[in-house]
């Protein structure tokens, strides 16, 4: 589930304006329960990782009893290059949700701007549940997890046998996870998160809240600003979930999530424009550009639906189905070289299927393309990737009531987002609310409007396939003080694919400094411009990054089963 991928970091950008902070009156904040009751508690810290300093922290497991049962959660910190000038901490979360937060800190030397390494301390705090943490485990052993995952482990489910299948796994492991996954599975909700992590910001000695989220790692920075409005210094979410849609408040639960968040419809939409700039780009700049790609893109789907590809090599025959190659070119759609990656891919397809001498240099590329989005199942030691992610979605909203329900909704969401309905849509079905009967009663639902002490920075890329732009527009709309910076990168957030996006928002979380309004970031990339036919190597992300010296940050997002099951 983790897809790393280099980006370009540089620096500067003009046009920006310094925000004065806005005073939050007390009747602003949300309800604390329990938050203040907690003790601020003393860090043990010790040197790991060679460069970083480690410890764990007991917290209530439900702040309602401060006192009473807690868990263990891990915080990482790498300090500030420059302690002497330091502004004090900048809490990160990777996205997800399950990704680490803490490995997503110890990270933080090879994505981030020297200027953030130099004034912060980098502080990781892995959610509850999740990473270093105390873990959910819903089934108690590998053996029993397995049986349920190879139930799930295709990118989605095509036809009423593998729906069915699809649908009894998923009611098998939101029962283990109510039962078994207790009593984390009801404890680890965003609302707890946000909790803990307040809990921890006045345990390393932080006033207020600096914070820097990707993907599923805005929901946690919206939920933040929301519960302590007042508590804010800096707070940049790059990638937006919509918080609304994220809970399913009212009539909205009975949709999918999908139906809710429309990740599908960013992805259909940046796959349209792919095509449409590879038939303008021509052969010389597009691998699939020979006639018509859109035509071409579809006539691969109804091939391998009609028939799998049976592909050979030196180490096994593999079938190629439909939906692992959707799978796979959603996994390209990550990349801020999505246009070329999806391209090449569906070219090689393309060739496999028609067959002849181009069919053998296309059948590695198309092997290791579907190898690299699809996992292969668990073994040992115990893995709770996908429980966690689970606890995490099932646990904040509300869901469908029957698993059963699911291939409807999908089939609805693949008409109106050809290709990627169904790979988003089944998402959430293990959360049917039937048997995923696990609850948090303090998990905060909104509102989702409150003015917060200092402007937020609400980042979206126009193009991204799982936090649709769609909502950071609408995040923008909610949140009274905070600011949108959008870019027209490729891939999922617009952190290190420019100057522009990248020193905004470094300006912004070194001085609170807002870019001006309206503002649309330039990537460094965009797809097609470069020929495919010269001899040389192509500049990919990895060679521009080697020049900057600098990583894409190892973002994570929602993905389906196949991808999350055992493929860190």
């Amino acid at each position: 589930m983790h897809l790393s991928r280099s980006r370009l970091v540089a620096a500067g950008i003009t046009g920006i304006a310094l925000a004065a902070s806005v005073s939050v009156p007390a009747s602003a904040a949300a309800p604390r329960t329990g938050v203040d009751a907690v003790p601020t508690p003393r860090l043990g810290w010790y040197k790991c990782y060679e460069i970083a300093e480690c410890a764990t922290v007991r917290l209530p497991l439900d702040y309602d009893r401060p006192n009473g049962a807690t868990t263990e959660v891990a915080v990482l910190r790498v300090k500030a290059k420059d302690q002497q000038h330091r502004i004090g901490s900048l809490f990160v979360n990777p996205g997800g949700p399950g990704g680490s937060a803490t490995s997503f800190a110890l990270s933080a030397p090879y994505f981030l701007s020297e200027s953030i390494l130099q004034k912060f301390d980098i502080v990781g705090v892995d959610p509850r549940g999740i990473g270093a943490s105390a873990n959910i485990k819903c089934f108690r052993s590998v053996k029993a997890q397995t049986a349920v995952i190879d139930k799930l482990n295709v990118a989605f489910p095509v036809g009423k046998k593998e729906e069915a299948t699809y649908a009894a796994g998923a009611r098998e492991l939101g029962k283990a996870c109510s039962s078994t996954g207790k009593p984390l599975s009801g404890a680890m909700s965003t609302t707890e998160v946000a909790r803990d992590m307040d809990v921890v910001r006045r345990a390393v000695g932080d006033k207020k809240l600096t914070y820097l989220g990707f993907s599923y790692g805005t929901a946690l920075g919206e939920y933040y600003a929301n519960l302590f409005p007042d508590r804010v210094r800096a707070l940049a979410i790059d990638g937006n979930l919509d918080p609304r849609a994220w809970v399913g408040a009212g009539k909205a639960g009975d949709q999918i999530l999908d139906a809710r968040l429309h990740s599908a419809d960013g992805a259909y939409r940046a796959l349209k424009e792919i095509f449409k700039r590879c038939d303008k780009a021509g052969e010389k700049y597009c691998a699939f550009a020979a006639g018509d790609p859109e035509k071409n893109f579809a006539a691969i789907a109804k091939s391998l639906k009609a028939k799998p590809i049976v592909v050979t090599d030196d180490s096994g025959t593999y079938q190629v189905t439909y939906a692992d190659f959707i799978g796979a070119e959603l996994s390209l759609l990550y990349s801020p070289y999505a246009g070329e990656e999806t391209m090449q891919l569906a070219a090689d397809a393309a060739a496999l299927i028609k067959g002849g001498s181009p069919a053998t240099a296309a059948r590695a590329a198309v092997l290791g393309r579907i190898r690299a989005a699809k996992a292969v199942g668990y073994d040992f030691p115990y893995d709770n990737g996908y429980e966690s992610t689970m606890g995490v979605v099932c646990t904040d909203g509300t869901h469908p009531r029957n698993a059963a329900s699911w291939p409807a909704a999908t089939t609805a969401r693949e008409r109106q987002a050809p290709y990627f309905g169904k790979v988003w849509g089944y998402l959430d079905a293990p959360c049917a609310r039937d048997t995923w009967t696990v609850r948090d009663e303090d998990a905060y639902r909104g509102p989702f409007n409150k003015r917060t002490s200092a402007p937020v920075l609400l980042v979206g890329n126009f193009w991204d396939p799982a936090t649709n732009y769609d909502s950071s527009v609408a995040m923008s709309r909610q949140l009274p003080n905070s600011r949108l910076l959008s870019s027209d990168n490729w891939g999922h957030t617009a952190y290190g694919t420019g100057v522009c996006a990248t020193d905004a928002i470094d300006s912004y979380l070194l001085r609170v400094a807002l870019p001006a309004k309206g503002t649309v970031c330039a990537a460094e990339h965009q797809p097609f411009t470069e020929p495919i036919d010269t001899g040389d190597t192509p500049a990919t992300a990895t060679t521009l990054a080697a020049t900057a010296g600098k990583r894409l940050p190892p973002v994570v997002a929602p993905r389906p089963a196949s991808i999350l099951v055992g493929g860190h």
